[in-house]
């Protein structure tokens, strides 16, 4: 059996993950030090950096949390609504295409 050799080129073409903001909305329910706390345990903000975001969401109406790949951001606005659900709290978190 003869020997053949074969020359390739492959070009391998990577596209960025599309990313997507986790929103924490404002509402008339949910305590501030909650917010706070939603902040710093699910989205490893340190406290000044939760403050700042709580303030945001309450002055403005909605906040950025976070900018992650698909699959975190819903897990993150999943994790918000569960402990938001165990606190008695209407938290609401959603996510959107940045």
């Amino acid at each position: 059996m003869p020997k053949v050799e074969v020359e390739s080129e492959t070009w391998l073409e990577f596209e960025e993950p599309r990313m997507f903001k986790v929103l924490l909305h404002n509402d008339d329910f949910t305590s501030m030090d909650f917010v706070i706390d939603v902040l710093m345990e699910i989205f490893r903000k340190n406290a000044s950096e939760a403050e700042l975001i709580m303030w945001q969401i309450h002055e403005k109406g909605i906040g950025v949390c976070g900018i992650y790949s698909f699959e975190i951001a819903q897990t993150k606005a999943e994790q918000v609504k569960q402990k938001a659900r165990e606190n008695v709290f209407p938290l609401l978190a959603t996510i959107e295409e940045e």
